[in-house]
């Protein structure tokens, strides 16, 4: 699988090779005080972990999965397990701080919580969020006081209190992307957690499964209620879900790989070379050879 992609993957360990000034524990975290002294790779790569960060100053452009964004002071950036970034540009005044966080150990800060875990799978789509100046200096400080708990090696429950910090100042992202969503569900809880399965079920199996009906099955709900549920949740459908993770890896593996796109059809299990370049128009809006000439 993906045998011939060329893309380095971003983890703690990698983040702590490249800027060895951020404070760290072990390779489950890592702060940068100022993301504009960090070497950014000059190729896409493959985030394997959750990327966390306040632009304080001037703007950043890079893509995500592709796609084109753009910050400035105030704005959060969040980006996780799996997605591509790339194509990075920052202006001259550009600062920003920012932190990453290993999958399980995210996991293990935000256990038992489900709605946080399903709220930061939200983001994914949406992962740009900008905060008023009272919150863009409560993230700061919070940021700059977890900092502070990190380099104080000598403290007996150091990691203790670092994650206890860290699921704070994730409770805090996460209410600002519930707001975000507004979705106004008396059954919030239920839904969530039946949003954060169909997620994760597409992210395993979007490959060889597209039908709506069959993640219903899996989740053991009737479609309808799937449909309805996801829409609720997230203001999109479950085939909108879908098609975004299959025309996501389609993108990546046009612009990062150097398998023919007969190849990539078999590996994205379409039916013909045909089927998918009128899949991936239809939701890109130009043909896969037209994509990876742009």
């Amino acid at each position: 699988m993906n045998r011939n992609i060329r893309l380095s993957e971003v983890d703690v360990a990698h983040a702590r090779r490249i800027y060895p000034e951020g404070e760290y524990i072990d390779n489950d975290l890592i702060l940068f005080e100022d993301i504009a002294k960090v070497s950014l790779p000059e190729n896409s790569s493959r985030m394997k972990s959750l990327f966390l960060a306040l632009c304080t100053g001037g703007k950043a452009q890079y893509t995500v999965d592709t796609k084109a964004h753009e910050v400035g002071a105030g704005d959060v950036i969040i980006i996780s397990e799996g997605q591509v970034v790339g194509d990075y540009r920052l202006s001259c005044d550009c600062r920003g701080i920012a932190l990453i966080l290993s999958y399980d150990f995210f996991q293990n800060i935000v256990s038992g919580i489900h709605e946080l875990s399903a709220l930061f799978l939200f983001a994914r789509t949406h992962p740009v969020f900008h905060l008023n100046p009272d919150q863009t200096k409560a993230l700061e400080d919070d940021i700059r006081h977890i900092r502070q708990k990190v380099t104080d090696t000598g403290h007996r429950f150091r990691r203790e209190l670092v994650m206890t910090m860290l699921k704070a100042l994730i409770i805090d992202m996460s209410n600002v992307i519930y707001r975000f969503q507004q979705t106004g569900d008396e059954s919030q809880m239920r839904s969530e957690v039946i949003f954060r399965n169909f997620i994760q079920a597409v992210e395993k199996n979007y490959r060889t499964e597209r039908r709506v009906s069959w993640y219903a099955r899996h989740l053991c709900i009737t479609s309808k209620y799937l449909s309805e549920t996801v829409r609720t949740v997230s203001r999109r459908t479950p085939s909108e879900w879908i098609d975004s993770y299959v025309t996501r890896e389609l993108r990546v593996m046009l612009k990062n790989s150097t398998m023919s796109i007969k190849q990539i059809a078999d590996e994205m299990n379409f039916a013909n070379q045909s089927f998918m370049g009128k899949y991936f128009k239809e939701h890109v809006g130009m043909s896969p050879s037209q994509f990876r000439k742009s």
